[in-house]
């Protein structure tokens, strides 16, 4: 099965180059390149990709934005991929918290650049939590006023714990080894969790186990 691809960057260089390297896989198809937020927006409706390659900084509508407006469509959107630098840290917490499936450095290698689209496609979130964890931890503390626990309200004592592990980036492998729990029930209990929350996808759920303070900075 093909993915479908749709880049959005304002610099025309970085399209090429990026769509030159996804192109040249079986598995991968470049649909079509946009230059501005709006412009990817628009070329989502008509194109359908599975996968957007966001840029961040882009002239008429910005990436978050798009992101946001892309992410909240009816139906079933594509997965967002957004394309940051480690000085705009700020940006990736939003674009986690906006649904994004996860985020690339600009100056990745190029095979990083179709693992990602293919992990994002497989309905994966590319989250490091050697760098991501950090930077969400440190994000959703200054953007909560207090902490919110009506979140997770619905959530079982087993959940909660559930949602610290995955909130400290362990894989359903992990938790079922911390918890010494089977494979299967450690992944039957992710979902749940990601159901109870609304969350899109692990990344996403993490924000929120930050947001609501059961997970803090440090902690």
């Amino acid at each position: 099965m093909t993915t479908r691809v749709l880049i959005a960057d304002d610099q025309a260089m970085i399209r090429e180059s990026f769509h030159v390297a996804l192109g040249a896989q079986p598995d991968l198809e470049v649909v079509g390149e946009a230059g501005t937020g709006a412009e990817a927006l628009s070329l989502v409706s008509r194109l359908a990709p599975d996968v957007v390659l966001m840029d961040v900084r882009m002239p008429v509508m910005d990436g978050l934005e798009a992101t946001r407006r892309i992410l909240d469509r009816p139906g079933d959107p594509p997965r967002v991929l957004v394309l940051t630098t480690f000085d705009l840290d700020e940006y990736v917490y939003r674009a986690l918290r906006a649904g994004a499936g996860g985020f690339l450095l600009k100056d990745a290698p190029l095979v990083d650049l179709v693992n990602a689209v293919r992990v994002v496609a497989a309905g994966h979130s590319l989250f490091a939590p050697s760098v991501t964890t950090r930077l969400v931890a440190a994000f959703a503390a200054r953007a909560r006023d207090r902490p919110d626990d009506a979140v997770l309200r619905h959530l079982t004592p087993r959940e909660l714990e559930v949602l610290r592990l995955v909130a400290r980036g362990l894989s359903n492998t992990e938790i079922s080894d911390a918890l010494t729990i089977a494979g299967q029930t450690a992944k039957s209990h992710v979902s749940r969790v990601l159901a109870k929350l609304g969350a899109r996808d692990r990344a996403q759920a993490v924000v929120l186990a930050y947001e609501s303070g059961l997970v803090t900075p440090g902690g």
